[in-house]
C-alpha cells in the first residue's frame, strides 16, 4: 500500500540513538531558488547527535528532520533556478532535512557531483569540507610549508583537514585517544599523531616543531584545551575554534594572545545566511573539488548504513571508533 510523504528521520524527544524514529513527512512547496532532490546518501555528523540529545536545536523555521549534508539527484526546480535541471547529481549543505528520501535544498548552495565521484563520497563532503575550508584555510589562512595541529585526528573533520592540508603541502600533526587511532591518522597523511591520554600534547607539539609550536591549531574540544592551545601555538599563530565538546567555558589567562600576537577565530555553519553559504559553496567548488579529484583529498569513508539503520549509525558515531565519515544511504542509492 502506498504511503504518502517521504521517509524521514526525527528525534521526537531528547536521548540516545534509540530515540531516533522513521516517519513520513510531506515536503513543502518549492520557493524561489529551491530544488527538490531525491537523496541517495547523507553524512552523519556530531551536530546531528547533539541535536538528537537536545543540545543543538535547528534554527527557527528549519525542519526537525535530522541531517546537514546530502548527495542526490535533482527531481524538480523552482522556475527561477537555471543552473540545475532534473537528473543532475548534486551535493549540498543544508540546515536540516538530509536524513530523508527526498529534501528541499537551496540551489545556490549546491555543487555538481563530478564524474568519477560516487554519491556516497559526495555525501561526505559538504559539512566537513565546508567547515575545514572556511576555518582552516579562509580564516586561519593555512599555507603550504606551515604546520597545523588538530585535535581529533580520526574524526570526519580531522581526516578532512589532514587530507586537504597534505594536498596543499602543509604539515599536519593530530591528537587522538589511542595508539590505534594515532596510527590510523598517520596512515591517512598526518606527519605525526599524539596520544592525548598518555602524552602531553603541548610538550609533544613543541618537540615536533623544534620548540616553536605549530603555526595553526584547530580545536573542537574547548574547555581546558583552550588555555593549552594558547600555550602551544607559535608566535603570530592562529587558533581556529570550531566546537566545544568539553564546554565553552574556561578559566583562562589570555596573556599569550597579546604577547604572542595570536589570532583566535571561531565560526559555525548551520546558522549562516544563505548568501554566505552560497559564497562558501562557490569557493569549495573552485578550490577544493580540484584537490579532491586531482590531489588525493577524496573523503575517507569509514562505514555506510542504510537509512533505516540510523540508530546503529549514531551508536557507531558516539562510540568514537570510526576513522573518517559515516554515511547513510537510501533505497535510491545502488552503490556499495
Amino acid at each position: 500500500m502506498f504511503e504518502a510523504g517521504t521517509l524521514s528521520v526525527i528525534a521526537p524527544r531528547a536521548g540516545g540513538p534509540e530515540v531516533l524514529e522513521l516517519v513520513r513527512r510531506d515536503l513543502p512547496a518549492l520557493k524561489s531558488g529551491e530544488m527538490r532532490v531525491r537523496v541517495h546518501a547523507a553524512g552523519v555528523n556530531r551536530p546531528d547527535a547533539m541535536q538528537r540529545s537536545g543540545n543543538y536545536p535547528p534554527p527557527p523555521g528549519v525542519t526537525d528532520v535530522l541531517g546537514l549534508e546530502l548527495a542526490g539527484e535533482v527531481v524538480e526546480t523552482a522556475p527561477d533556478v537555471t543552473r540545475f535541471q532534473p537528473g543532475d547529481r548534486v551535493m549540498v549543505l543544508v540546515a536540516g532535512g538530509a536524513y530523508a528520501e527526498e529534501a528541499v535544498v537551496q540551489a545556490d548552495v549546491c555543487i555538481p557531483v563530478p564524474a568519477g565521484l560516487s554519491m556516497i563520497e559526495a555525501a561526505g563532503i559538504p559539512e566537513t569540507y565546508f567547515t575545514v575550508w572556511s576555518n582552516l584555510f579562509q580564516r586561519a589562512n593555512l599555507k603550504a610549508g606551515e604546520t597545523v595541529l588538530l585535535h581529533g585526528g580520526t574524526s570526519g573533520i580531522g581526516v578532512t583537514a589532514t587530507l586537504l592540508a597534505r594536498a596543499i603541502g602543509a604539515r599536519m600533526i593530530t591528537t587522538c585517544g589511542s595508539d590505534e587511532k594515532c596510527a590510523a591518522s598517520v596512515a591517512l597523511g598526518a606527519s605525526a599523531s599524539i596520544n592525548y591520554r598518555t602524552q602531553d600534547f603541548v610538550a609533544e607539539g613543541r618537540a615536533l616543531t623544534d620548540g616553536r609550536g605549530p603555526e595553526v591549531v584547530v580545536d573542537m574540544v574547548g574547555g581546558s584545551y583552550m588555555q593549552r592551545n594558547l600555550e602551544l601555538v607559535a608566535e603570530d599563530g592562529r587558533i581556529a575554534q570550531i566546537a566545544f565538546q568539553q564546554g565553552a567555558r574556561a578559566d583562562m589567562d589570555m596573556g599569550p594572545l597579546l604577547f604572542k600576537r595570536l589570532t583566535l577565530s571561531g565560526s559555525t555553519l548551520r546558522a549562516r545566511p544563505i548568501p554566505m553559504k552560497a559564497a562558501l559553496a562557490r569557493a569549495v567548488e573552485a578550490e577544493v573539488i580540484p584537490l579532491i579529484m586531482e590531489k588525493g583529498a577524496r573523503p575517507a569513508i569509514d562505514s555506510v548504513f542504510d537509512l533505516t539503520d540510523v540508530q546503529a549509525a549514531h551508536a557507531h558515531l558516539e562510540a568514537s571508533a570510526h576513522t573518517g565519515k559515516i554515511i547513510l544511504k537510501t533505497s535510491a542509492c545502488t552503490e556499495e
